[in-house]
């Protein structure tokens, strides 16, 4: 993930390049369900509405809980399918709070309604994360549910109003590009704390409707938008969180943007987003799914590293014979193709592997969702 607002910061009131710090443990999303009330065109879990075997217990997850704790981590994203329907989401994450885990609920957003806000509330999540894909017809269309927008933007007022630090998800492909403007609007005219842009990735349902994913022009257009914007929100005094996900070229691209505006600025933002570097799938993001299988992260369903029923989280995260994850956790990542002959390597670490792994059966080739051209990475 790319925190373009810490690097506004730093754009803004540079500071000393320290040591660099890794997080203690990853950062771990945890599908604790798979039945949605949805069936969105880009899910990764391909969920529907109904129930899935095999699902991890209460006293299960709670077991899980312990083991990650004791290993170090230090946040907790509560997905699905559409969490709010799992019966024990509030004595979850209540428990969650209790054990000093920073916690975040990932919604649709359809289900957060009168009903349930008090106990959304009183569960405090630390935020709470809905997604976008568009205005009206546009994200209707896109979550295949008629209505579809008027709820989730319900629940978002709800949780707002409720004091719940609250954002947006916005999954960009050729079929919506043309509403980041308006979402983007939507965020400042609602008092919305976070905007987070997601990449299509390649993977459960986004793999199937990979055809519709945004070209590169279109994404380096989204990109500037999203600068621009972030910028002016800093320069206007409105405290708003943009980030960016599965696409770690979003951070040499963001160089670019400073080498047009700011180049007095350019070495040292260089310096602060190699300290970043980049991708981080199988070292500070880890994915559990409702069975208890254990991903790199959420678009590795299809490849499972163990299962938290069968070993401790913390073993299986620290096993490294699994050829995917010894690529992933390696220093620097062996990648071939433009990324390994790309000048930035060190500031986005080859991008998203999955990606490639799709489109060409290789995991360390090329990413072919980079829209960097060769003369920008340093190639002829």
């Amino acid at each position: 993930m790319f925190r373009i607002s810490q690097y506004m910061q730093e754009l803004a009131h540079p500071t000393p390049l320290g040591p660099t710090r890794g997080p203690p443990g990853p950062v771990v999303i945890w599908n604790l369900i798979r039945r949605c009330n949805l069936t969105c065109k880009h899910c990764y879990s391909i969920s529907a509405d109904k129930d899935f075997e095999g699902e991890l217990s209460t006293q299960e997850v709670y077991a899980v809980m312990d083991d990650l704790k004791r290993f170090g981590v230090p946040v907790l994203i509560l997905s699905g399918g559409e969490p709010l329907l799992r019966a024990d989401i509030f004595d979850i994450a209540r428990r969650a709070r209790d054990m000093g885990f920073y916690i975040g609920l990932s919604s649709n957003g359809t289900l957060i309604d009168a009903a349930n806000i008090e106990r959304i509330a009183e569960a405090d999540f630390n935020y709470v994360g809905v997604s976008l894909d568009g205005i009206g017809e546009t994200h209707d269309k896109f979550r295949r549910m008629q209505g579809a927008f008027e709820k989730s933007l319900a629940g978002i007022r709800l949780c707002r109003d409720a004091g719940l630090k609250i954002g947006v998800r916005f999954t960009m492909t050729q079929g919506n590009a043309h509403d980041l403007p308006n979402l983007l609007a939507l965020v400042e005219h609602e008092g919305i704390d976070r905007f987070y842009f997601s990449h299509l990735n390649y993977a459960g349902r986004g793999n199937r409707n990979r055809k519709e994913d945004a070209n590169h022009l279109l994404t380096r257009q989204a990109m500037e938008l999203l600068f621009d914007t972030c910028w002016d929100y800093r320069r206007r005094g409105l405290d708003k969180e943009f980030t960016t996900g599965n696409n770690d070229a979003d951070g040499v691209y963001f160089l670019f943007w400073v080498a047009k505006r700011f180049p007095d600025r350019v070495a040292h933002l260089r310096a602060k987003l190699a300290q970043w570097g980049g991708n981080s799938s199988g070292v500070n993001v880890a994915n559990i799914d409702n069975l208890g299988n254990v991903h790199p992260d959420t678009m590795w369903w299809h490849h499972t590293i163990g299962n938290v029923r069968e070993r401790s989280f913390s073993q299986i995260w620290t096993d490294v014979s699994d050829p995917i994850m010894a690529g992933l956790k390696a220093r620097p990542r062996k990648v071939g193709g433009r990324c390994g002959a790309c000048a930035y390597f060190d500031i986005c670490n080859g991008n998203t592997r999955v990606r490639a792994q799709q489109l060409t059966g290789d995991p360390w080739s090329e990413d072919p969702g980079c829209y960097l051209s060769n003369d920008e990475i340093g190639l002829k």
